[in-house]
């Protein structure tokens, strides 16, 4: 008697174990089929970024199967991280895709994380750049590169005035509130963050945006992008990204102070009330008139594109047609 119950009290303990491997063994396998992703930031994570937090926060790239990474894109860059494979995915622009591809640099724009351009020249108000035409005789920061020259040339010729009469200080990155205060007198900023953060200081801004001017300079700023290499060899990969992409941006759309919570947590660095603000100004901004986030439409591309080679910034036209794709979103 004692053995048999012995025999069954091991039989017990062994069932036990076994079930608890393969418990064990169910999660490890669970687990090694999400396929690793890596997504590079363009810039420091800020409220542009919100939609892909919160896919990881909440579990929408897990249930499309992968097990996402975000990082910085340090010295190299994000473009050059994406295009050369060591990054799946990143954020980008328009403008520095449609540059890349006529140089031969294999970059494609794969969703629209803003639908329409929200950048624009900004200067605090007793600087009295109301117009471009105010531009003349005033010193710009800029980042130094050749299509912000463009842009301010075209603004001014507009209203007869040239871009000649503007001095031009690279200053990189540098903060804007302590360049115009000491340097500059206007420079190019995204409302959605640094017009925000204006807002909050008490600072009012005049804000000249080159889409009231042109509808050439509507441009999708910032963008998602990857490489041809990635929608040759794994299109799949492509689609269950953007299938958790557009979940987080959408959760972000209509749940804006929960996703900013999000950002908050995941990058405590940030001003929390900065974050909340930008967000509830971004929410609605993020799909606006598009049928469905993400979207891209093909004037856009050639709009832009015809307008960089009228102006000089080409060595080619570009092939919009091949820039960007909506076919990986969600159907």
């Amino acid at each position: 008697m004692k053995k048999w119950m012995l025999t069954a009290s091991l039989l017990m303990v062994l069932t036990a174990c076994g079930n608890n491997e393969d418990t064990e063994n169910n999660s490890t396998n669970e687990a090694e089929e999400l396929e690793e992703v890596t997504v590079v930031l363009d810039w420091t994570p800020n409220t542009n970024h919100t939609g892909l937090y919160a896919a990881v926060e909440n579990g929408y790239f897990e249930e499309a199967g992968l097990d996402v990474d975000i990082i910085l894109p340090g010295d190299a860059g994000a473009d050059q991280l994406i295009a050369s494979g060591k990054a799946d995915f990143g954020v980008s622009y328009q403008e520095s895709i449609t540059q890349a591809r006529v140089q031969g640099v294999p970059l494609v724009s794969i969703a629209a994380v803003i639908q329409h351009n929200t950048s624009g020249f900004a200067s605090p108000v007793e600087k009295n750049i109301e117009t471009p035409k105010d531009f003349a005789g005033k010193t710009y920061g800029g980042f130094g590169s050749p299509v912000e020259e463009q842009i301010l040339e075209s603004l001014m010729r507009s209203e007869n005035a040239s871009a000649d009469d503007v001095t031009i200080l690279n200053i990189g990155s540098a903060d804007f509130f302590t360049s115009v205060e000491r340097d500059v007198d206007f420079s190019w900023i995204f409302y959605g963050w640094t017009g925000i953060e204006a807002e909050l200081r008490g600072i009012d801004l005049n804000m000249i945006y080159p889409t009231d001017y042109s509808e050439n300079l509507d441009y999708y700023t910032p963008v998602l992008a990857t490489n041809e290499d990635m929608i040759s060899s794994n299109p799949e990969m492509i689609e269950a990204f953007l299938e958790g992409a557009s979940k987080g941006y959408e959760y972000v759309i209509e749940n804006p102070a929960e996703a900013a919570d999000i950002l908050i947590e995941a990058v405590p660095d940030l001003d929390p009330e900065l974050v909340k603000k930008s967000q509830e100004w971004l929410a609605p901004r993020y799909q606006d008139d598009a049928d469905q986030w993400g979207a891209q439409k093909l004037e856009v591309w050639e709009n832009y594109g015809n307008w960089m080679f009228e102006n000089g910034l080409l060595d080619g036209e570009l092939d919009a047609e091949k820039a960007f794709t909506n076919e990986y979103l969600p159907k």
